[in-house]
């Protein structure tokens, strides 16, 4: 006797990895539809100039708004606000976050340097280059990253995508879907070969899976949000020390 679940059973699952991978093109829809107007609009009216630290760090909160905008948007239209499972975190994932913020950032390094080892290196992703005074813009992103990229990226990727793919799946192939996705919409954002760019995404998905497991491990989508918002603060920090 077969032991393959009913095709019935199949068919949900699909539609469930589908509709979740559709939340992540349905949010830069969104978000790209908000950003490109948005930022053309503040640079004709004077408000920031093309390429600066203001118009970068504006492209960065309109994206982000275009982001919160999709989420809601697909949570309701589907009717599963339950997949954003979020409550004020308690003093055991308080220090839950600002460890794996700090486990992230090592892991990030010790990374860069196995690969370096091995004559590998990746690419860099364009959010951490300056569109001006070095200073002002890592300050401002450190705040930026805390309140706005972590959060709602986690929400997005951690909530939506891997709950909603939870839904027909255990807990390890929803990580892996959800952090491969997050791998993914960050190649576009590197510089560099072919090769380098791919470093830097293998880099990327095994970091989704700490956080993917962070947030299975809590189950409150704000602890994963604050330890992604640690993770890019300090290496922000890291890039001011440098310049100062």
């Amino acid at each position: 006797m077969s032991d393959d679940p009913p095709a019935a059973a199949v068919g949900e699952r699909l539609t469930r990895v589908a509709s979740a991978l559709f939340a992540i093109v349905f949010a830069f829809l969104v978000a790209n539809a908000v950003t490109v107007p948005g930022t053309n609009l503040a640079a004709s009216l004077g408000l920031v100039s093309e390429g600066s630290n203001g118009y970068r760090l504006l492209q960065t909160l309109l994206q982000f708004a275009g982001f919160v905008a999709a989420i809601a948007g697909y949570l309701a239209v589907t009717d599963q606000w339950d997949l954003a499972r979020a409550s004020r975190p308690t003093a055991r994932e308080a220090g839950i976050i600002v460890g794996g913020g700090v486990l992230l950032f090592g892991f990030q390094y010790g990374a860069l340097f196995a690969l370096d080892q091995i004559g590998l290196s990746t690419g860099q992703n364009q959010a951490v280059v300056p569109g001006g005074d070095p200073v002002t813009y890592y300050l401002a992103m450190i705040a930026v990253s805390l309140a706005v990229v972590g959060p709602v990226e986690e929400l997005l990727f951690r909530g939506v995508v891997q709950g909603g793919i939870r839904r027909a799946f255990d807990a390890a192939p929803a990580i892996l879907i959800a952090s491969v996705a997050f791998g993914l919409i960050h190649l576009p954002a590197v510089s560099g070969t072919m090769v380098e760019q791919w470093a830097y995404v293998g880099v990327v998905v095994v970091l989704g899976a700490v956080l993917g497991a962070f947030y299975e491990w809590t189950d409150n989508v704000v602890v994963p949000g604050l330890v992604h918002g640690v993770y890019n603060a300090v290496t922000y920090v890291v890039l001011l020390a440098q310049v100062v």
